[in-house]
């Protein structure tokens, strides 16, 4: 037992402005992907210049869809114009759906993108993660072991009642509503998995297997990282085995990659390599 860690969220005012760390984060996010993105195209010989428009497209596509998903598939309606409420899955696959459209409008090679899409996905989302710590967001259930933080301006705070509200946690009888609970900090954990995710992504980067194969691997990495860390989270979407939705997806994602992975796996006449032709 050890005395837990208090968090207090990050944000400044100026004026009526409000800047959370959130927002910070979200920027960071994208401008990581985009220089990520931008750098390793250059290296491999092919023109980065399309990059820019498609993080325009994957900013507008991925918060229209972790904002949807968290309305919609999780039914939090009055949620709808709240600063909060985002759901990576949902971000995930409506930045994807954003930018393949760019792809298919530019005419670029659709796999070259996702093979250097991968490593960059991967660090926006170990940076864009600090931004829920940051606001005290998406953290984990409770618990009150070494590391274990409260959360009293969180979002929602973490307390008996908020709590039991929403994500219908079980507290036992007569605990007063307004009691804060100490609960797993899955933010930090995920901004580590994250980190060490990208790490393998990038160690990779110089593979001899054809264009897009990386994206399977990104794809494996990155649902293993989630169904793990959905054992932590305070959540109240499960549903089948206890499972929750996103671990649902999570399955399909690892699936999806290795699927990926096999097809993409030599190099052919309609499968290029990652390098342009010049360097080969």
């Amino acid at each position: 037992m050890t005395a837990p860690i208090v968090h207090h969220p990050f944000s400044v005012s100026l004026g009526p402005l409000a800047i959370t760390g959130f927002g910070i984060a979200v920027v960071a996010a994208f401008a990581i992907a985009q220089h990520v993105s931008e750098q390793e195209l250059i290296r491999r010989g092919h023109d980065a210049t399309p990059i820019a428009d498609m993080i325009l497209a994957a900013v507008i596509g991925g918060l229209l869809g972790a904002k949807l998903y968290y309305v919609v598939i999780l039914h939090h309606y009055d949620s709808l114009f709240t600063r909060g409420g985002f759901v990576f899955w949902g971000g995930l696959v409506g930045g994807m759906l954003a930018v393949m459209a760019v792809i298919r409008w530019k005419k670029i090679p659709m796999m070259r993108i996702f093979d250097v899409g991968g490593p960059a996905v991967a660090a926006a989302y170990a940076v864009g993660r600090t931004g829920c710590w940051a606001v005290g967001d998406d953290y984990g259930r409770p618990f009150d072991g070494f590391g274990a933080v409260v959360f009293p301006n969180g979002q929602p705070p973490s307390t008996v009642a908020a709590m039991m509200a929403e994500f219908h946690t079980r507290f036992p009888a007569g605990m007063n509503p307004n009691t804060l609970v100490s609960v797993y900090p899955t933010e930090l954990y995920e901004i580590t998995l994250a980190t060490i995710m990208f790490m393998i992504l990038w160690k990779l980067r110089d593979h001899k297997h054809a264009e897009g194969w990386l994206f399977g691997v990104y794809c494996v990495l990155a649902g293993f990282e989630r169904f793990i860390i959905e054992f932590f989270r305070a959540k109240d979407d499960r549903f089948l085995g206890g499972l929750t939705y996103a671990q649902g997806i999570a399955l399909a994602f690892v699936a999806m990659g290795f699927v990926w992975m096999y097809l993409r796996r030599d190099v052919g006449a309609k499968r290029p390599g990652i390098y342009a032709a010049k360097r080969a």
